[in-house]
């Protein structure tokens, strides 16, 4: 800020300008607004914190030209420091204090004289700043002589490192040439070696040709001995299946014999045509019967999955149905009574054109009591039961089949189909059994 008037010459020195407005910025913060000057009726409103920072020069230049405002910060000044502006008014500067306090109390109290007590402060500070330029010069100087010893030090460890890897040099290259010297002499036997091995060589050779004289003559008599067994073998095979047709003959007739007997004796005892399966011994919630009819299926798709179709061809086949995973897969929108109307819908007539057996299972683990559903002729609905999922009561399905018949089970969950495909059933996707049924 400029400062030309009130007999300064030049203007104040940064610090002590930075130390005058700090000081005017906290005493603006105690003021009451009517006592605030306008100009800084704005700065006044911001965080104590910010104020002598973004209202820096509004500050100085009101201490520059409004006095009254001048004469409070220098009330605050001589309140907080009343020894030094005491000393000020009697022209004397204490020893101790530091040039820029002394420098922002004489502008604003503005004692006799205090142009020259700012001027012998800014040649004080003048005089601070060139002894902390030398003191940083010297450091600076005494650190490089520092770095530069330390520098040499390195090097001359470098050196010793380097003087003491040529002594190891020397001494392995010592080593490498003895190494070589004795490596030609062990080539130089090894060479003789190979010599005596040669001439070696050739009278195997020769005695390998006389012994392969005889080893053919050997096996060409080997060869005719095999061939007059293979003759006998023929002859001998021959006349065993001979014999064989006559004994499967007979087996036909006793097995005949026997079938017609055990159809006349089950009529005779009047014992039932069919008989419980293998599914029907696993434990699950049958469900209840309910009063409605399901919905049929409705088309889906013109797809022609001809996995599935093969499968079903399959005589005797268990097809095993996830049944929440097919409708959510299908028709999610729907509510569970219709995903499940639907789907055993489909699967009846499915049941009807393939005559397979066909087990739908459901996740009965959160019911609170039986589900009616209405199962089609050839589809038997299963539950699981509280405390089970559906996954587990299809893999009691599948390992109650006895080994050997073919059971495929339709679910998209990849886990399920893993582990039923190491039971031995073939895992078929959901949306092939969609499209098989849509396509009914």
């Amino acid at each position: 800020m400029s400062s030309a008037g009130e007999g300064l010459s030049r203007p104040l020195p940064e610090q002590v300008r930075l130390h005058v407005v700090e000081l005017a910025a906290q005493v603006l913060g105690t003021l009451q607004p009517p006592a605030i000057p306008a100009p800084l009726r704005g700065i006044a409103r911001f965080d104590p914190r910010k104020r002598a920072r973004l209202g820096s020069a509004p500050i100085a230049a009101q201490l520059e030209t409004d006095k009254e405002f001048r004469e409070i910060v220098a009330e605050a000044t001589t309140a907080a420091w009343p020894e030094l502006v005491a000393s000020l008014e009697e022209g004397n500067v204490p020893p101790a204090a530091e040039p820029v306090l002394v420098a922002a109390a004489a502008y604003l109290t503005r004692p006799p004289g205090w142009p020259d007590l700012v001027e012998a402060a800014r040649a004080d500070i003048e005089r601070a700043a060139v002894v902390a330029e030398e003191t940083a010069q010297e450091q600076t100087a005494q650190r490089l002589r520092e770095e530069l010893a330390q520098q040499k030090a390195a090097a001359k460890q470098e050196a010793d490192r380097l003087r003491e890897q040529l002594k190891t040099s020397r001494t392995e290259v010592a080593d490498l040439r003895r190494r070589l010297h004795d490596a030609r002499e062990r080539g130089k036997r090894a060479e003789e070696r190979a010599a005596e091995a040669e001439a070696q060589a050739a009278e195997a050779r020769a005695a390998v040709a006389s012994a392969t004289g005889a080893a053919e003559s050997e096996l060409r008599k080997l060869r005719e001995r095999l061939a007059d067994a293979e003759r006998r073998l023929l002859a001998g095979r021959r006349a065993a299946r001979e014999g064989r047709s006559i004994e499967d003959a007979r087996l036909r007739v006793l097995l005949d014999t026997l079938q017609d007997a055990s159809a006349g004796l089950r009529a005779e005892l009047g014992l039932p045509v069919a008989i419980s399966k293998p599914a029907d011994s696993v434990d699950a919630v049958t469900p209840a019967r309910p009063s409605v009819r399901a919905v049929p299926a409705r088309a889906l798709s013109d797809d022609d999955p001809a996995l599935l179709d093969q499968l079903l061809a399959i005589p005797h086949l268990h097809l095993i149905v996830d049944g929440y995973n097919v409708t959510k897969t299908g028709y999610p929108t729907l509510t569970l009574i219709d995903q499940r109307s639907r789907l055993l819908g489909g699967l009846g007539g499915l049941a009807v054109q393939t005559r397979a057996e066909v087990t739908c299972v459901f996740d009965g683990a959160e019911l609170n009591g039986p589900v009616q559903v209405s199962a089609p002729r050839g589809v038997r609905v299963l539950f699981s039961e509280p405390g089970e999922i559906a996954d587990d009561l299809i893999r009691q399905l599948v390992r109650a089949e006895p080994p050997g018949r073919a059971v495929a089970v339709v679910s998209a969950d990849r886990e399920v189909a893993d582990s039923v495909r190491r039971m031995g059933a073939r895992p078929v996707p959901s949306m092939l059994l969609l499209r098989r049924l849509g396509r009914a």
